[in-house]
């Protein structure tokens, strides 16, 4: 389940704040069903929705004709997505959508949205293709990492991995990179993709590894830390061809970033801070070059008092910057788009709960 979806508790304040706070007009979108999806650039926003309520939606923004779609996978096949969307992953011509408290892989069409076909797998978070017929599913709450078959759509087989909540996976040739959001754990773990055996070890500062992704000189930047558990956030610039550990970022004690990603051209990485209590201080959008020394002080984007941003997306076609707003999990969210100069350009509407942007 989405890290948003296990703060109620301690965000419950917060949201009665952003129901005063917050406004109610937002850019108009629509439900009815959209049009073919080759016509143009797609921008897919990943909505989660809010735990046990079913309200999970894959919301689809047209740049060009600056159309939105909030659920057009309800639109598609009349019936719910289900109960807290994770991630998205395209394999060929198909979609296939994680969505982790309904214990599925729902998988549909790339050109009409229809409903392909459904992988029972438990809490599926994310999905590795390795090649035509085989594919990672990490799983939450567990060490196991399933198997699947994207075109037969069956679990073909699973492996344990050394620690629990295995997460975001990445392939440099033939090695799997698999952090594990283990609050005991501080090491990556590499995984042959031919034998799905453990190959290999990263010690790192850094416990609680849990998102990477990979530059323009191939090295890769793991994100790792959990601030709940009092474990504080790292950066981690590793070699991947031999697993050498370059450099090591940390985070201020009280930041919380999430969702790391890359821009257009790779030199740039771009990632959400996160501060639950209504502050401004961590709070935001932040940039930084692959270059750089440190992790930067200040935002990029700065959140407001009572907001806080979900998720980062660079568009690779434009290098425009996508930022999701939840709104408090308490209605449906909105995103941003800004040019790469930090100047809003537009918004628009999505379901309830947008955390995670996808382009195709």
């Amino acid at each position: 389940m989405g890290r948003k979806n296990y703060k109620a508790l301690g965000f419950l304040c917060l949201c009665i704040l952003l129901l005063a706070a917050c406004k109610k007009d937002r850019p108009n979108s629509t439900i009815v069903p959209p049009p073919n999806n080759n016509a143009g650039n797609s921008v897919y926003v990943v909505c989660e929705g809010s735990l046990g309520n079913g309200n999970a939606a894959l919301t689809l923004h047209k740049p060009l004709t600056d159309t939105t779609f909030e659920d057009i996978y309800r639109s598609a096949n009349s019936q719910s997505l289900g109960d807290v969307f994770q991630s998205m992953t395209r394999i060929g011509d198909k979609l296939f959508l994680c969505v982790n408290n309904s214990d599925k892989i729902v998988v549909i069409d790339r050109s009409n949205w229809t409903l392909s076909g459904t992988i029972n797998v438990t809490k599926p978070r994310y999905i590795l293709p390795i090649n035509d017929t085989k594919a990672y599913v990490s799983s939450l709450f567990s060490s196991k990492v399933y198997v699947i078959n994207p075109q037969t759509m069956q679990v073909t087989g699973s492996f344990d991995m050394p620690g629990k909540n295995p997460e975001q996976m990445l392939l440099y040739k033939n090695k799997i990179f698999i952090p594990t959001w283990d609050s005991t754990v501080n090491k990556l773990f590499v995984v042959d993709a031919g034998t799905d055996q453990l190959s290999q070890t990263i010690q790192l500062t850094g416990y609680a590894p849990k998102e990477l992704t990979l530059d323009k000189d191939n090295k890769l930047w793991l994100l790792s830390g959990n601030i709940q558990a009092n474990k504080p956030a790292y950066f981690t610039k590793i070699d991947p061809s031999n697993g050498q550990v370059l450099n090591t970022y940390p985070f201020p004690s009280q930041a919380d970033p999430i969702r790391p990603v890359l821009n257009n051209t790779k030199d740039t990485l771009y990632y959400v801070e996160i501060n639950y209590t209504g502050g401004t201080d961590n709070n935001g959008v932040y940039r930084m070059p692959v270059s750089a020394s440190a992790v930067p002080s200040t935002a990029f984007i700065t959140a407001q008092q009572y907001q806080y941003y979900y998720g980062v997306g660079v568009d690779p076609n434009t290098g425009n910057i996508y930022v999701s707003d939840p709104k408090g999990f308490t209605q449906k969210g909105a995103a941003y788009i800004y040019n790469a100069n930090g100047t809003l350009l537009k918004s628009f509407g999505t379901g309830v709960g947008p955390s995670r942007f996808y382009f195709d």
